[in-house]
């Protein structure tokens, strides 16, 4: 991660990695992707988290273990920045 965010110029992002899974796993969206050539892999998914509570989440379908394919269709940043557009975060 490191790495992609000195590519990225990302500066004002804190950087978690979840290298062993952890955070994945307790969220529920560890899954088996080893069918693509990837093992145990975070399923895809954006979150909107407001003052540590969830907020909002984009899970991509076909959800679960050895899933034929690898989606990227709702997840993205324009379906978040299109989603936060609509919203007051703090009038809701």
């Amino acid at each position: 991660m490191n790495a992609w965010a000195v590519d990225q110029d990302i500066q004002k992002v804190k950087m978690i990695p979840d290298g062993n899974g952890t955070f994945t796993r307790m969220m529920g969206m560890l899954v088996d992707k080893s069918n693509l050539g990837f093992g145990m892999r975070s399923w895809r998914y954006s979150m909107l988290v407001d003052d540590r509570r969830v907020r909002k989440t984009f899970v991509e379908t076909e959800f679960g273990d050895k899933a034929p394919s690898d989606p990227f269709e709702v997840s993205d940043a324009e379906t978040m920045l299109t989603y936060l557009e609509t919203i007051d975060l703090y009038n809701e």
